[in-house]
């Protein structure tokens, strides 16, 4: 995934900046970057923060930089923000997103004269610098911009700054948020509607679809109006997204305390589980669960511990099985308030199994009577094509399609389609399997109706790809 965040002041911005883009670092943990423009011109620092947190990696640059137009970001994946220079001038770039015809469009770019791409150590080519090549194929930068929402297969949210400004550009079916923050001496724009309020930013205004602004520190002008179709990512709210962030309107937390307290009524209607506690697996889980113990009446507790102090998030190490060993040592037991309880547990998702059973067995090992367990989302059926929510490389990573093909002689899509209905045979049987290899005492995972009606915004305006495969 990643996050981004610009800054077009009056005055120095290079702190507003910094800050700023610290603010969603809980979006990525790769790499760091960021650009400023000033009167010596574009200057930019690229740090790896997969083992230091971005401030630390970042407080000598803040020093060192000065200018009053700024944009950077944190990354999985690309280092980021690039220096391009080209017939359009001199700029800075950097984008989330992902692209899928990587190869259809270097194709078209080396026949269009482009002759070479700085290559990475995974052979593959930086997607921010394509995307950079594909901008300068048109005479100005609107038209750039607008020519990469055309042709990319996937998603790609923008910023890209000049010397006069920052051209603000969300993906066009907007999969990605993008807002902007205004003071007296300026304006901001950023992936996460929080990281600017600390700043002294107020909400201004937030783009649409395929929108492109442009951003000076005198003002904000819509270069190309939104689009009517929207397809934002519900997965925002389910857990990526920080708790003080909203979306077209929605705010993070409340969403999740709604989604909870739909799968306490859910459970309510089943009547068939009683546990003494609710609780949430630590961080995305806990609003979830308190939203369920606020409906359902029943106690809200912290049965283990997130260690913070030093444990990285658990997906952070490419190998499978360090964010395992990281996610195992970072859940600490309270073994008090585990010992002869029935828990019921919230999670934000099961992707592929192995750290909520890791989970599983040590509130067992710790004393557990039944552990019950309720996803936040529906089953996830397939990889995410418009963004880079996981380093899964193929469908077959998830635990929802491992046991279909266990089940199935011929995985067809009418047959993917009714393991997605949750009133089908077919899903209740992938379920009961799962429950099993998980050793849950039960599993019902919220249904994709009531994760629409949690989230609340019309239904065709929601991506749920990953639930459904309805693009």
């Amino acid at each position: 995934m990643g996050g981004i965040f610009g800054v077009a002041s009056k005055r120095s911005c290079t702190l507003e900046l910094f800050y700023g883009i610290d603010y969603h670092s809980h979006l990525g943990t790769r790499r760091g970057g960021m650009a400023v423009c000033g009167e010596q011109g574009f200057q930019r620092a690229i740090h790896n923060i997969e083992n230091s947190p971005f401030r630390t990696k970042f407080e000598s640059d803040v020093e060192e930089m000065e200018g009053n137009l700024g944009i950077g970001c944190i990354s999985d994946y690309d280092p980021q923000p690039l220096l391009i220079q080209s017939h359009l001038g001199s700029f800075a770039i950097t984008t989330v997103g992902k692209i899928n015809n990587m190869e259809e469009l270097l194709q078209k770019v080396y026949e269009n004269g482009n002759t070479h791409f700085q290559e990475m150590s995974s052979g593959q080519i930086n997607a921010t610098e394509l995307v950079a090549a594909l901008i300068c194929k048109k005479d100005s930068i609107v038209e750039g911009l607008q020519f990469v929402q055309r042709v990319i297969d996937g998603s790609m949210t923008i910023l890209l700054m000049t010397k006069d400004g920052i051209y603000a550009s969300r993906d066009r079916l907007g999969r990605t948020p993008l807002i902007i923050g205004k003071k007296e001496d300026g304006y901001c724009v950023s992936f996460e509607s929080f990281a600017y309020l600390n700043l002294g930013y107020s909400d201004y205004r937030e783009l649409g679809p395929a929108e492109i602004d442009y951003i000076t520190p005198d003002g904000v002008k819509v270069v190309a109006e939104p689009g009517k179709e929207m397809r934002i990512c519900s997965f925002l709210w389910v857990y990526y997204g920080y708790p003080t962030s909203a979306y077209e309107g929605v705010n993070v937390e409340e969403m999740r305390y709604k989604c909870g307290s739909m799968l306490a009524q859910r459970d309510a209607q089943a009547g068939d589980v009683h546990p003494d506690i609710v609780a949430g697996v630590p961080d995305s889980g806990i609003a979830h669960a308190v939203g369920y113990a606020n409906e359902s009446g029943i106690p809200f507790a912290r049965p283990f511990i997130k260690y913070t102090p030093t444990w990285p998030r658990s997906f952070m190490p490419t190998k499978q099985s360090q964010r395992n060993l990281i996610a195992r040592m970072k859940l600490i037991p309270v073994k008090a308030l585990i010992k002869e309880k029935k828990l019921l547990l919230i999670d934000d998702s099961i992707v592929r199994g192995t750290q909520l059973r890791e989970t599983t067995e040590f509130l067992y090992q710790s004393g557990a009577k039944e552990v019950h367990v309720r996803p936040a989302c529906p089953p996830l059926l397939y990889g995410c094509k418009y963004l880079n929510f996981s380093r899964s490389k193929s469908d077959m990573d998830l635990i929802t399609r491992r046991v279909i093909q266990e089940r199935e002689t011929n995985v067809t899509q009418e047959v993917l389609d009714d393991y997605a209905d949750p009133c089908s045979k077919r899903y209740e049987a992938m379920l009961e399997a799962i429950r099993k290899q998980q050793n849950f005492t039960t599993l019902r995972y919220h249904r994709l109706d009531d994760l629409e009606k949690s989230i609340g915004i019309e239904p065709c305006k929601l991506c749920t790809y990953c639930f459904s495969g309805k693009e």
